[in-house]
């Protein structure tokens, strides 16, 4: 059982996520990011298929099909896009709805985080871009979020965290909570 190294894992990962929150001028939604985490449903899957180079919810998912952990996760945190789906009374279809700004400045701290925690010693700043493209047409992400979300992996990529960090304090936090979008 790997009690101690999952328990370990997540909660590099949370205070990762705290750092950068704090850094973007969230500290607030840092604080309470991934909770859900420590909840029997998702922690003891974690446990039982724990890996230090990847994600519980894959091993789960490849023994049963779907994470039961990975399905309570992103129901209760708003920093993930696919809670972010909804029927569209006019299609008659679950569709993406587009995610308001801070929870993808949260999921922007969220990927920077697991980058850093997964490749460990062969993180880099390209990294988290990486992840994102591979999963290009896959994802059920509203287009104008994917645009915010793809528009601060790439300043990551080629200006650095401490730039993109600065610019979401200085310029988008203020212009979103000027027009009540934030």
């Amino acid at each position: 059982m790997y009690i101690k190294e999952h328990f370990l894992t997540i909660t590099r990962h949370r205070h990762l996520v705290i750092r950068h929150c704090y850094k973007c001028g969230i500290l607030k939604q840092g604080l309470f990011h991934d909770l859900s985490k420590y909840s029997p449903t998702e922690f003891f899957e974690g446990i039982i298929y724990y890996r230090k180079d990847r994600s519980p919810n894959i091993g789960a998912r490849l023994r049963k099909g779907y994470s039961r952990a990975w399905l309570h996760h992103q129901g209760r945190n708003k920093h993930h896009f696919e809670y972010w789906n909804d029927y569209n009374m006019k299609t008659r279809k679950k569709e993406p709805v587009r995610m308001p700004i801070r929870y993808v400045v949260e999921m922007f701290c969220d990927r920077l985080a697991a980058s850093k925690i997964y490749f460990d010693d062969k993180y880099d700043e390209t990294k988290p871009m990486g992840y994102f493209e591979k999963g290009r047409g896959k994802r059920f992400m509203h287009p104008k979020t994917s645009a915010q979300l793809e528009s601060l992996l790439t300043m990551l990529q080629d200006k650095g965290e401490d730039a993109v960090f600065e610019y979401i304090r200085n310029e988008v936090k203020p212009k979103c909570k000027r027009n009540g979008t934030w």
